[in-house]
């Protein structure tokens, strides 16, 4: 069935960032799909790409349109240690070789192969276990590790060491890593031994190195957030394939200040996993 909405905005606002708002798709994919004859507004097609919709108008995307939003492969995966996200080398497991029929939760329009090429949106060292975001999808990608993104990581660590005021004041603000300072963190405790991490970069193994100049090891590092995304009890070692809702969530979380975004659980909770 094609994508249709009723705008009740009070200002007229620009399709593409009407539908990017919305978390249907970027701007970009939005010029794209006007300029092939696939929106139309109360039944009559657009052809601007700069069109404005007004209020109490339908806008209507064909069913071409959504397969060509949807046609793109993007995974949610409960990564084990052991495993690497990308680029193995010889004698590791890629995280892509987990991604079968067997370890599926769910339903997925494609069960990817050894030629299936999806890049990790936002790596997991081969120590560290969690939520992996795989996905062919370039503009997902560009939301979530792209330059601009704003997309925070949430990870649980379990740490060795004493766990001192004076290291947490030093996690969340004051550190350096390869001579730049690093974004403020929240780091705040989760129990005996364990800190909560919410990141807004993803520098190499930067919690391990974090903890390091604070004089805490880590014992186990598990991410279990991305932006909108949560893992859930999706079980280790399985996939499932990410929605559109989700999708259209990770792409809003972009337009969105603080006060508009919301944390999404998804249909991750069919599997059973780790408390």
């Amino acid at each position: 069935m094609a994508w249709t909405r009723r705008y009740e905005e009070a200002e007229p606002q620009r399709i593409n960032r009407w539908l990017a708002q919305n978390g249907v798709c970027s701007r970009r994919e939005a010029e794209d799909m006007i300029a092939r004859g696939l929106v139309s507004i109360d039944g009559a097609q657009v052809d601007d790409a700069g069109r404005k919709i007004e209020t109490g108008q339908t806008l209507t995307l064909s069913d071409s349109a959504e397969d060509r939003l949807q046609s793109g492969l993007s995974i949610v995966l409960n990564k084990p240690v052991g495993v690497v996200s990308a680029q193995p080398e010889p004698g590791q497991i890629p995280a892509v070789r987990l991604l079968t029929r067997a370890t599926l939760v769910g339903e997925s329009a494609t069960i990817p192969g050894r030629d299936t090429r999806l890049a990790p949106l936002g790596r997991l060292d081969q120590d560290s276990h969690g939520l992996l975001l795989l996905s062919d999808d370039g503009v997902l990608a560009k939301a979530v590790i792209g330059p601009e993104s704003q997309l925070d990581k949430e990870y649980l660590v379990r740490v060795r060491g004493p766990i001192t005021d004076e290291k947490l004041a030093r996690l969340r603000h004051g550190l350096s890593l390869d001579g730049r300072q690093l974004k403020p963190a929240r780091v705040t405790p989760a129990g005996e031994q364990r800190l909560r991490f919410v990141l807004s970069e993803g520098r190499n193994r930067q919690i391990r190195r974090m903890c390091e100049l604070v004089d805490l090891g880590v014992a186990d590092l598990y991410r279990i957030r991305i932006g909108p995304l949560r893992l859930g009890d999706l079980r280790e070692g399985r996939w499932r394939a990410l929605t559109p809702e989700e999708r259209g969530a990770l792409l809003r979380w972009q337009q969105a200040g603080p006060s508009g975004r919301r944390v999404v659980d998804g249909n991750s909770n069919r599997g059973g996993g780790r408390p």
